[in-house]
């Protein structure tokens, strides 16, 4: 995985933990569960680029 891709990932994590904080400060459940989302993306994105480095490496 690129350093590149890695700092999306992560830039797109922290937005989503910042809209899921916001949401949760607001009383706005719709902006708190798309922050949620947008950080399971992330992670779902990191998780597969990290599969991707392991078979690079065999």
């Amino acid at each position: 995985m690129g350093w590149t891709d890695k700092l999306k990932n992560k830039k797109d994590e922290a937005k989503g933990a910042a809209k899921e904080h916001t949401g949760k400060a607001t009383d706005d459940e719709q902006m708190e569960n798309e922050g949620k989302t947008e950080q399971g993306v992330s992670n779902l994105k990191q998780a597969g680029e990290k599969v991707k480095d392991a078979f690079k490496k065999h």
